[in-house]
């Protein structure tokens, strides 16, 4: 008999069986808790609860560890691409070359979005924010392909998967267009994922435009950075949508949805706008005193993280891609100054040593996104694209591993 766990109340004593994982703590399965007792337990926002069985991403908070499939997410950054990524996440395995070509062809071959689309789009209003297009675009397009919504259909989970992948970045790039007035642009089969839809985003149709190979790799791998992170809110909200039967694209555009919270996927634009109020480098030591200063209500906002205790492993790839930015670019701008001696200032003093308040992922990703050009509302639009790959990973494995519908009872 394996490992319990006995839970002892006034009148009697239970036996839970303990289960452990490949990796991470043990769990006590509580599954027949209310069945046995009579009783819940309570856990306000779930976090002592495994919500599910999962062989796609690791985080040991701790010691600063994030894995995807196994693999340390600082080498898949170095060496991989995100298309590499993607292929690992939905498929438990980095690819050979020649399953890279297959997957990469077939992803661009879904790239188009029906044309009908495009007259949706201009029912929204000019200033709409972006991530409100994203959320009624996304939900839209079971109405547009619902020869791939069957999620009993292997076939079709398949599709409609890549389908996801393939037409996030236009759907993105189509967004940021409509709000500045320009022309929608189609994509190229010619060009990378990424390289794509920085054309679709910053390309016009007077012209020709040429992709940065520097930037191009920075954004590649800010989607990477971004491409998973476990049982997060929006990752557990396409989970939980999924498991009532609901179409792909409807649990998709339930992730955006609460991706676009502040608490979720807006702490880039929060760091970047508090580098905004800081304004200049002689101005850092008096907000590094406020931050210190209990009473003053004054944060540095993209230092620290709820779940790493540790240096952030994605904030240690961003470092040096943050210089190959600015040195490509040649940013000549004081609010980035600021963020290069802010980090070396927070890095070296003993409170923030002591307090592990280390730059983040968020951090970083806000001022390369502002460097290359990318409006602060476009900020978590970028966030739910890359994050698209994990959501569609995650829904694809609740499926297959079907259990009862979330929340059933309550």
């Amino acid at each position: 008999m394996g490992k319990t766990a006995t839970l002892g109340t006034e009148s009697s004593n239970h036996q839970f069986p303990v289960v452990t994982g490949s990796v991470g703590p043990d769990v006590i399965d509580i599954r027949k808790l209310y069945a046995e007792t009579g009783m819940f337990t309570y856990d306000p926002g779930f976090t002592s609860t495994a919500s599910c069985e999962s062989a796609l991403t690791y985080i040991d908070g701790d010691e600063g560890v994030l894995l995807h499939r196994g693999y340390p997410i600082g080498q898949l950054a170095e060496q991989s691409s995100f298309m590499e990524v993607s292929y690992l996440l939905l498929n438990g395995e980095l690819p050979s070359k020649d399953e890279l070509a297959q997957f990469e062809t077939t992803i661009t071959r879904h790239t188009m979005l029906h044309e009908q689309l495009a007259t949706f789009y201009r029912g929204f209003r000019r200033d709409g924010h972006p991530m409100a297009i994203m959320c009624g675009v996304v939900g839209a397009l079971s109405a547009f392909y619902h020869d791939s919504t069957d999620i009993s259909d292997p076939l079709h989970r398949k599709i409609s998967s890549h389908r996801l992948i393939a037409k996030m970045p236009t759907i993105a790039a189509m967004a940021y267009k409509y709000s500045v007035g320009q022309p929608f642009v189609y994509p190229d089969n010619s060009l990378s994922y990424t390289g794509n839809f920085l054309r679709m985003t910053f390309g016009v149709p007077a012209e020709p435009y040429v992709v940065n190979p520097v930037v191009e790799k920075a954004l590649d791998r800010i989607f990477i950075l971004h491409a998973d992170h476990e049982q997060n809110a929006s990752t557990s909200t396409v989970r939980l949508a999924g498991s009532s039967g609901a179409n792909p694209f409807a649990c998709i555009a339930a992730g955006i949805a609460c991706l676009w919270g502040p608490a979720h996927g807006g702490a880039n634009e929060a760091a970047l706008n508090m580098l905004h109020e800081i304004g200049t480098p002689d101005r850092i030591p008096h907000f590094i005193e406020r931050a210190k200063d209990k009473n003053d209500p004054f944060r540095l906002m993209g230092f620290g993280h709820r779940v790493y205790k540790n240096y952030d492993p994605r904030a240690t790839v961003m470092q040096q891609t943050v210089r190959e930015v600015f040195d490509a670019l040649k940013v000549n701008d004081p609010v980035f100054e600021v963020a290069l001696q802010l980090e070396e200032m927070a890095l070296n003093d003993p409170y923030f040593i002591e307090k592990k308040l280390f730059p983040n992922v968020d951090f970083y990703s806000g001022v390369i996104l502002s460097a290359i050009g990318f409006p602060t509302t476009m900020f978590t639009v970028l966030f739910a694209l890359a994050r698209t790959v994990g959501w569609v990973a995650q829904w694809n494995e609740m499926i297959s591993d079907p259990g009862q519908i979330g929340r059933a009872h309550v």
